[in-house]
């Protein structure tokens, strides 16, 4: 029988609200992607890499990697997630992927047994995608997705490029992006979601995850006086924005469909002026491929017969498009097994949001962890995961880790 091991829950939860402090201002934790506040997050987490005894890499998109090396012709496991943050945030989207991976590193190493393969943790730059677009974009580039240079020269929401802000901060490693090709991925999370809480479930086993579908949609219409102008008369390109809105509100209304117009704003802006402009944005969302496709294509329907109906010229612009994931099955049984192992109720399920994880299963067989995040909130300071669950998540990390790495005692 294998010898059981255990993470440093001291250790996790300390990290966790260490690496919370740094990128606050008056209160508020911002921590965006090649940020002065994301040097403070990697400094620190460089330091603990370093502290554990692990060689560190960084390549030329910033991210980085600690990396447990041990004689093998076998490839890496690979454990991490994200350490930037949107603005406002909570303490421990992303964060805890890459602590727990350490977490899980150092338990190993201090157990004294050997793995079967090296073991790296990683932390990819600009997951959250806030300043720079897209979002998952150090993952993505690390999996062939976007050439580096692409990326590199990519402009941010203040006029910034990245590759130089990299470099400004210290970050703009010389390794190859994708040098590293794991024989696997894992990743652990905070669910970002209500439905392990509501279901009373201690762990979810994260089978698939939804098809991202981003779109900018503008509409120009005619500026005319709003109390002269008879309605019939009129090219209102605010009243076709909001029939957008109930639009997608009626196609994905009784699935498992989502859809989200999260910005929009008007032309000219004035109370008594008919806009003649308006611009939205577009997040649709499903785990099924051909379900999916199908939203997309309604949607464009749509917008054709709303033109004709309205008067109003439609142009549209594709912001992100990443295709639906399905996890490697084995990895996903064995987190599931891991948790029974340790009676912990588990959930199989689906990711609704965007992870790491997703670009990495491009390379390699992958899967996620979840943990309950209370009231589902995320993106948010309230967000709040409870310690047991931290550890919990963590700890059947190790024990998934460890059946990979061949590590039984």
């Amino acid at each position: 029988m294998a010898l059981a091991l255990n993470i440093d829950s001291h250790s996790l939860l300390e990290r966790l609200k260490l690496l919370g402090d740094l990128g606050r201002k008056d209160g508020i934790l911002t921590r965006l992607a090649a940020s002065d506040a994301d040097k403070q997050g990697r400094d620190q987490l460089v330091e603990w890499l370093h502290g554990a005894g692990l060689e560190v890499q960084i390549d030329r998109i910033g991210n980085i990697f600690g990396i447990w090396n041990v004689e093998s012709d076998i490839a890496p496991l690979m454990m991490g997630s994200h350490i930037d943050s949107v603005i406002n945030a909570g303490i421990f989207d992303g964060c805890y992927g890459v602590l727990a991976g350490l977490s899980v590193i150092e338990a190993l190493r201090a157990s004294g047994l050997q793995p079967d393969r090296p073991i790296v943790v990683a932390a990819f730059t600009n997951e959250e995608g806030v300043r720079f677009a897209p979002d998952m974009m150090g993952s993505l580039v690390h999996a062939g997705g976007l050439d580096a240079d692409q990326a590199l020269a990519t402009v941010g929401t203040d006029g910034t490029v990245l590759g130089e802000e990299l470099a400004r901060i210290g970050y703009a490693g010389t390794m190859e992006p994708g040098s590293i090709v794991p024989s696997a991925f894992l990743e652990a999370h905070i669910e970002q979601g209500p439905v392990l809480e509501a279901e009373g479930k201690l762990m979810g086993a994260v089978a698939n995850l939804q098809g991202i579908f981003w779109q900018k949609i503008t509409l120009s219409g005619v500026a005319n006086h709003a109390g002269t102008t008879p309605t019939h008369l009129r090219v209102d390109a605010g009243l076709a924005a909001a029939k957008i809105i109930t639009f997608l509100r009626k196609l994905t209304d009784r699935s498992n469909s989502v859809a989200t117009v999260g910005t929009i704003r008007f032309g000219p802006n004035a109370i008594n002026v008919i806009p003649d402009f308006a611009e939205l944005t577009v997040d649709l969302r499903d785990p099924d491929k051909a379900v999916w496709e199908t939203r997309q294509r309604d949607l464009d329907s749509f917008l054709q017969e709303l033109e004709k109906s309205d008067g109003v010229r439609i142009r549209t612009e594709q912001l992100a498009r990443f295709e639906p994931v399905v996890f490697d099955e084995g990895l996903v049984t064995m987190i599931e097994d891991s948790a029974k192992a340790r009676q912990l109720s588990c959930r199989r399920m689906t990711s609704g949001a965007g992870h790491d994880a997703q670009m990495m299963s491009r390379l390699c067989p992958t899967a996620m962890i979840f943990v309950p995040s209370r009231a589902g909130i995320s993106h948010n300071p309230l967000e709040h995961t409870e310690e047991a669950s931290l550890i919990a998540g963590a700890q059947i990390l190790l024990d998934t880790a460890r059946k990979i790495v061949g590590s039984e005692g």
